[in-house]
């Protein structure tokens, strides 16, 4: 693919990002907390998630696999970062969810069709599209792989550890709803989103690439409408414990 050919893909995703986003905020995808079986046949949770999220896992390790430039330690250092999120989001997240709740397989199918498409923007970019001498081993040291990089991880640590505080509310066969507050819950209704959106953010930083912003879109573009409906959700459930003035739904003081 040329780039020009390259830049017109990301273009194109772009603008999907929009419009999935205004429409989230009329549609609840309907899984998680907004589970509904009018979206059609189900398959437990946790082998939902498995299913929705391994393809881009395995499809990012495809790329760099018939990359020739899979030696490159830098694209190396890149490979490693998104698949350190995706491993855990795969393999180790829906092995730690409580409950038996159910994942519409049309929501599954969804989110293969996006990620197998997020994983030829960013394996595309960079083990394929991108200047063969854009990353440079120099640029593991350079402002921004390293300022990336640390908002990649603290994006990671938000995102797990917001993850855990929402899995430890309850104790086992409790069916009670309760307001997460620990942790950045103190500043945002969903915290966990939060930590991903600010992950992929650190990922297109440390790239450095329009590929990688887009993703953030993506990412910001996917959950902003559902925060916004957790946190009205909260607001009707919890109307004493909840300052829907303090808490913000996604990012802290803005929004």
């Amino acid at each position: 693919m040329s780039i020009a050919s390259f830049y017109t893909f990301l273009t194109i995703m772009a603008i999907c990002a929009v419009i999935v986003f205004v429409c989230l905020y009329f549609v609840d995808a309907g899984y998680g907390k907004f589970y509904n079986s009018k979206w059609g046949p189900s398959v437990n949770n946790r082998l939902g998630w498995v299913l929705m999220e391994c393809p881009v896992f395995f499809a990012m390790l495809a790329l760099w696999f018939f990359s020739d430039r899979r030696s490159d330690v830098t694209r190396l250092a890149f490979l490693l970062l998104f698949e350190m999120h995706y491993f855990q989001r795969s393999f180790i997240f829906p092995m730690l969810i409580r409950g038996e709740s159910r994942m519409p397989l049309s929501i599954i199918a969804m989110g293969v069709l996006f990620n197998t498409l997020n994983a030829l923007m960013q394996g595309g970019w960079i083990f394929y599209v991108s200047p063969a001498d854009m990353y440079p081993p120099e640029w593991l040291h350079s402002f921004p792989f390293f300022a990336g990089t640390l908002v990649f991880f603290a994006g990671m640590f938000i995102n797990i550890q917001s993850d855990s505080i929402i899995r430890h509310l309850r104790q086992p066969g409790d069916t009670a709803h309760y307001l997460p507050t620990a942790g950045m819950f103190r500043y945002v209704s969903s915290a966990n989103y939060f930590g991903e959106v600010l992950e992929w953010t650190g990922f297109a930083i440390l790239t450095w690439s329009w590929a990688g912003a887009v993703f953030a879109l993506w990412t910001f573009a996917n959950l902003a409408p559902r925060a916004a409906r957790i946190h009205k959700r909260f607001s009707e459930e919890f109307p004493e414990q909840f300052d829907a003035k303090k808490v913000k739904r996604i990012i802290p003081l803005i929004y």
